[in-house]
């Protein structure tokens, strides 16, 4: 998604852009899962937002106003916004998904891509929009065809999803069953066979047909957005949300930023813009997650209280989103927190022959990468996609 945002500014700015995309379609990575695209974050829609990008949104997104949580004591608590809290959209080579889209949009508007094409260097410099390469959380689910009506379910606790939570998200004929774990990677079988059981128990689902996905995320405390003359966007600079990671806004807007910046080459331009636009969310993303952690089941069902009892949720969030007064006091120790944990045991073992997502991943993701002169931190939710964008600047080509 950045690197075909960041391909759409540059040709609407009067460049020429070339996407390397090391797969042989765009989505190729996901499976005709859902996701959510947030709308939280600003008073203004994301779609709106994404019309100002000349992002056109001709892909299948649902609005959803109202969900489900259940806390660590299994207990319902419904939620219901005025607004949309996001957008369902799907992401796999599927007609209608929002990878589809952004593609066709691409090449009718001038982008070349390049599939199959695997790049390790971009001399002269570009924009990079690669997946992860270092494993903060994992996601493994499935997703199947069902007669349920559309709904949205989610569930915080330790025994679904260690320091994560679980979903069920049903639209239109099509569901989407996970566990997103930050902890005990190694076990999640274990653990999206308890999710199986507990959405079948509470809202009554029936798996049939069910195909399984996973992938993994990196949650930078503090990204790298430029390496020289290489702006990083999306996943590969780790824009992701820190506490339940709703990247793809992320991925979107430092996609657009990034391809402005490069056909002006103001460089240190995209910096200043990604500092004012969307590192507030991040260092407020990682202190939720800080807190999220030490919290533990009671801070669980605080949020969960709170969350669905506001009279306006998007607003709630909204706030605990953006900035506050004691996010500089609190940031230090909620950065300091995620890099012991990058160092710790954890996110270096890979047990041989053991075939759990995360030692998938890990193996997958150690054999690929665009190369530099530094170690990139990177964020998303599956390891086997690289790609990099390059993109021209006014009156000339620059490309691998």
């Amino acid at each position: 998604m950045a690197g075909l945002a960041a391909a759409l500014a540059v040709v609407r700015r009067g460049g020429r852009a070339r996407v390397f995309e090391r797969r042989r379609d765009a989505g190729a990575r996901f499976h005709g899962d859902f996701q959510g695209l947030e709308n939280w974050s600003t008073d203004g829609d994301v779609l709106e937002e994404l019309a100002s990008f000349g992002i056109e949104t001709a892909f299948d997104h649902t609005p959803f106003r109202e969900c489900v949580f259940f806390d660590p004591d299994s207990r319902e608590h419904e939620c219901r916004s005025p607004e949309p809290l996001w957008y369902l959209v799907r992401r796999g080579t599927d007609s209608g998904t929002l990878d589809q889209a952004l593609k066709v949009q691409a090449l009718a508007e001038g982008v070349e891509i390049e599939f199959g094409h695997n790049v390790e260097h971009l001399p002269d410099g570009g924009i990079v929009a690669h997946g992860p390469r270092r494993v903060d959380a994992i996601a493994v689910g499935y997703v199947f065809p069902t007669d349920r009506r559309n709904g949205a379910f989610g569930a915080v606790s330790d025994a679904l999803a260690p320091a994560g939570y679980a979903y069920l998200l049903i639209c239109r004929g099509r569901a989407t069953l996970a566990t997103c774990m930050f902890d005990d990677f190694h076990n999640d079988k274990q653990y999206l066979a308890r999710c199986v059981e507990f959405f079948e128990r509470t809202v009554g689902i029936t798996l049939r047909d069910a195909r399984p996905f996973g992938g993994f995320g990196n949650m930078a405390a503090e990204p790298k957005v430029r390496r020289d003359r290489l702006l990083l966007a999306g996943e590969a600079a780790g824009l992701q949300d820190a506490l339940f990671g709703f990247g793809m806004r992320y991925a979107l807007t430092s996609g657009h930023l990034a391809g402005q910046a490069w056909v002006d080459q103001d460089l240190p331009g995209y910096e200043a813009a990604y500092r004012q636009r969307i590192r507030p969310w991040i260092h407020a993303a990682a202190v939720n997650r800080y807190l999220y952690w030490r919290a533990g089941a009671r801070g669980y069902r605080t949020l969960v209280e709170r969350v669905c009892g506001a009279r306006d949720p998007r607003a709630w969030l909204r706030r605990h989103y953006a900035r506050q007064w004691w996010t500089p006091f609190v940031y230090p120790f909620a950065r300091a927190h995620a890099a012991r944990l990058q160092a710790g045991p954890a996110a270096h073992e890979c047990r041989d022959g053991c075939d759990c997502t995360y030692c998938r991943c890990v193996r997958e993701a150690a054999g690929q990468g665009l190369e530099d002169d530094s170690t990139p931190t990177t964020g998303g939710r599956d390891a086997r996609h690289v790609a990099a964008t390059g993109a021209a600047p006014k009156g000339g080509a620059t490309e691998c």
